[in-house]
Formats: structure tokens, C-alpha cells, sequence
């Protein structure tokens, strides 16, 4: 039996509990929010439909949750602990220095953070440093596999190794990040893309309905099996990546992209909320989280049959 133990309970937070709860984890959690564990509760239930799909582990049940008290009271007994406050350091700081006082030693303490590198997170943490750490995983989390995992400068490769195996046991896919960088390494290639799907609305190039279906029915396919170099390996025929490099690398000092992020005016944010309330087509938000699950459900399903240990090639994308 294990215990995750979540502080902070929004998306990213409710995501973890979700999916913890649906591999027969017990789970406590804490969150000061007078209505937190109402929301919770109601997040959890919208997210079961989808996690029945893809399967719950044995023992899985939504009355494996409960709420503490106080924060010291959430992590006792935790065999893993996962902070998700808000995107601000100093808040992050002070709550990863009281979370590290009082866990015990030995047990990882990971942070959903989408850009702090975890050498800043530990600054304040007196106790065991070392075991706080960037574990970033992506929404929804209850369906989708990555968590990055970055140490800091007090990190050993054995702890990291450690939560490798602790987040396994979650069904991650954990990916150990090399070294320690702003945005780690998936957010950073997903701002690139968002600051360009944000100039081509502002230029009036596209709709935020059209940039869509850019991804979804072109690039996105081939990205969710294969991802950006392999797919560009294939670019280059029989030879691979090296005529694709020969061939198409001189379009790289084109001026074809702006990776500087354009001036958020008024009159642009106004078209890519009008857009989006337009694709949205008078769905509420949970609506459309369940359109998103059932699709990525059967998604996984099919991907699956395709990941490497499927075809002996563990090690290999």
C-alpha cells in the first residue's frame, strides 16, 4: 500500500490524486481553500469515467481520499509527496521548506513546477534538499504519461533514479532531464509553438480554429508517435535525417518564425478569446475535459501497441 500525499489541490494537484486514486494509491491531501475538497471531489468524479476506460488498478477506489487539516498532517505516512501551489517562487520556497521539515527523510518530494529549476525550490529547504525536486507532469494528469524529473545542485543520481521508480508505480513515464533549465524541456518546445500560433493570429494569418487544425490533423498525428526528430528522420527518404538536413537546413535562417512572443493588446486577446469561445461552440470546460479524456483514452490505446517495450526496443524511441 502506498500514500501520495498532495498539497495544493487545482488542475495540476487534482490530476495527481485522480491518478493515484486509479492505481490503488491512498491519498491525503491539503489545500486551505475553504471549498477544496469539494472541487476535488467533484474533479475526481468527472475524471472516472475515463480512467474506467483505461483500466483502474486493483484495489482503486474514489474512497481512498481523504482531506487533512493542516499541511503537517497531510504528509505523515506519505510514501511521495507532490506540491502544485501556485506559480510564484517565494510561495513555493516557504511551502517546500515547511513540507521538507516535517517528511521524513528518505521521501521524495517533487513539485508540479512548469519553469523553476529545482537548485531555486530547494533554497530555503534545511533538512534533506536534496529530495525536492521538479516533477512535471502534464494536464490531464490523470491520463498522460510524462513527468519530468530535474535534481538540483543538492540532488544525488541515485535519488533521482529513486523517483524514477517512485512515479513507475504511478504508471508514469518518467523522463530523468539532463540538466536543470527554465521550463525543463516539453513547456520549452510548447512556448515556441504558442508564440507562433499567437503571431500568425495577430498578423491575421489564421484563426485560433485554423492553427488548431494545423496540429491536430497534420503535425500533431505524427508527433504522438513519433515526435519532432524522428519525424524529420523520415523527411530525408532513405538516407534519413542527413538529406533532410542537406536538403531543408539552409530554411533555417529564413525568416520564417518570430520565437519572440508578440505584444499581448487588447485587440489580441480579444480574437484568441473570441476564437477559442467559438471552437468551444457553448460547451462548458467539463464538457469538453470529457471529449478530451475519451479521445485520449482510445489514443493511448492505440499508442500503446507502439511504445518501444511493445517491440523489445526498451531504450529506444
Amino acid at each position: 500500500m502506498s500514500q501520495l500525499s498532495v498539497i495544493g489541490t487545482g488542475v495540476i494537484g487534482n490530476g495527481w490524486i485522480s491518478r493515484a486514486l486509479a492505481n490503488g494509491w491512498d491519498v491525503v491531501a491539503f489545500d486551505p481553500a475553504l471549498d477544496a475538497e469539494a472541487r476535488t471531489r467533484a474533479f475526481v468524479e468527472n475524471a472516472w469515467h475515463a480512467l474506467e476506460k483505461d483500466g483502474l488498478a486493483e484495489g482503486a477506489s474514489v474512497d481512498r481520499l481523504r482531506f487533512a487539516a493542516t499541511l503537517e498532517e497531510a504528509i505523515v505516512g506519505a510514501d511521495l509527496i507532490q506540491e502544485n501551489v501556485p506559480e510564484r517562487l517565494p510561495l513555493k520556497q516557504e511551502i517546500l521548506s515547511a513540507i521538507d521539515a516535517a517528511a521524513e527523510e528518505h521521501v521524495v518530494i517533487g513539485s508540479s513546477t512548469s519553469g523553476f529549476k529545482p537548485t531555486d525550490l530547494q533554497q530555503d529547504c534545511k533538512k534533506a534538499p536534496g529530495r525536492v525536486i521538479v516533477a512535471h507532469p502534464f494536464n490531464p494528469v490523470y491520463l498522460l504519461p510524462l513527468v519530468e524529473l530535474v535534481g538540483g545542485e543538492h540532488t544525488s543520481p541515485a535519488l533521482l533514479e529513486g523517483a524514477r521508480e517512485d512515479y513507475q508505480a504511478l504508471a508514469m513515464r518518467p523522463l530523468i532531464v539532463r540538466r536543470e533549465i527554465e521550463g525543463h524541456i516539453a513547456d520549452r518546445l510548447m512556448e515556441a509553438l504558442w508564440r507562433e500560433a499567437l503571431h500568425l493570429v495577430n498578423d491575421g494569418v489564421a484563426t485560433t480554429e485554423e492553427i488548431d487544425a494545423a496540429v491536430v490533423y497534420g503535425c500533431g498525428l505524427r508527433w504522438s508517435l513519433m515526435g519532432t526528430f524522428l519525424t524529420f528522420h523520415l523527411a530525408g527518404g532513405e538516407p534519413g535525417m542527413r538529406h533532410m538536413l542537406e536538403q531543408f537546413g539552409p530554411a533555417l535562417k529564413l525568416p520564417w518564425t518570430k520565437l519572440e512572443a508578440p505584444e499581448l493588446t487588447d485587440e489580441l486577446i480579444d480574437k484568441v478569446v473570441e476564437g477559442c469561445e467559438f471552437q468551444a461552440a457553448g460547451r462548458t470546460v467539463a464538457e469538453l475535459d470529457r471529449r478530451r479524456d475519451d479521445f485520449l483514452v482510445e489514443m493511448l490505446t492505440l499508442t500503446r501497441k507502439y511504445w518501444p517495450e511493445a517491440e523489445g526496443l526498451e531504450g529506444r524511441i
